[in-house]
């Protein structure tokens, strides 16, 4: 189960820095998925941001705090949500880039962490 607690805790680093990238750089976060930028979708990256800043303190928790009955559901969560940020980055309505194949391959990864830590409990 520590390596499950291990994945949760890193995927709390990466996705808070994710959120605070998206509330300090949204336009830049844009660039670089090479989609449009205006100031609907910079509001829109700040609050997906904070949202994920917000996830990223709750995996946290959980994986501190949490049993080991509810740290494995966290990560069944985890790992379906994880798998589909990688699948719709890709499926990104913009040319793909180098940022695009870097963001999804994190999500896979994350989504492959899990599994295997799922597997091996």
């Amino acid at each position: 189960m520590s390596a499950i607690r291990k994945t949760l805790q890193t995927g709390s680093i990466v996705f808070g820095g994710s959120g605070l990238f998206l509330l300090i750089l949204p336009a830049l976060f844009l660039d670089l998925l090479a989609l449009e930028t205006n100031d609907q979708l910079v509001w829109s990256m700040r609050m997906i941001g904070i949202t994920v800043f917000a996830l990223a303190g709750n995996m946290w928790n959980n994986a501190a705090h949490s049993s080991d009955v509810r740290v494995a559901n966290v990560a069944k969560i985890m790992c379906v949500s994880a798998t589909a940020l990688g699948v719709l980055t890709l499926m990104i309505p913009a040319e793909l880039t180098w940022f695009t194949y870097l963001y999804a391959a994190v999500g896979f990864g994350f989504g492959i962490a899990y599994v295997v830590g799922l597997i091996r409990r």
